[in-house]
């Protein structure tokens, strides 16, 4: 029981730090950030990595041996639609990922990045998906949880 429950417990903290973080990113990122900006947005993007590995492994424990066991999950099309919206929200995280790991020689010198203009409508637009998927990914949580697509 107690495993169970703190493996929950994780799953939850690697949720909330995956919203956090995204929203964080959502509402700091622009066309000029300051030094402390892009240093931020690059903290931010780091702890948005290990939230994601964190959730990964909590919800792989979860779903093969707590909660309702993978033959439950195995079949179950909603949870397939959430791992699919996950895996599609990661893989739009790459392009920030991409754009804050450039930065790194600018931000060890001091100096704030600078971003180009396609750049900066490509994190963006990446960005704002990523932010318009979660609706539809926590309502596939929220389904699942209700025994919707048993």
């Amino acid at each position: 029981m107690w495993t169970s429950a703190l493996v929950a417990f994780a799953h939850f903290i690697a949720v909330f730090g995956i919203v956090g973080t995204l929203v964080f990113e959502w509402i700091s990122f622009n066309a000029t950030p300051t030094l402390a900006e892009a240093r931020r947005l690059a903290a931010a993007d780091r702890w948005y990595g290990i939230s994601a590995v964190v959730l990964l492994i909590a919800g792989f424990a979860r779903a093969v041996w707590f909660e309702k066991g993978w033959a439950y999950y195995q079949h179950n099309p909603v949870f397939h639609a959430k791992l699919g919206l996950f895996i599609v929200i990661g893989l739009l995280s790459i392009a920030p990922t991409v754009a804050y790991i450039r930065w790194g020689k600018e931000l060890k010198a001091g100096r704030a990045p600078v971003v180009s203009e396609a750049q900066h409508r490509r994190v963006r637009l990446c960005l704002n998906l990523q932010m318009l998927l979660l609706v539809p990914l926590v309502l596939c949580a929220s389904l699942m949880a209700h025994g919707v697509g048993a």
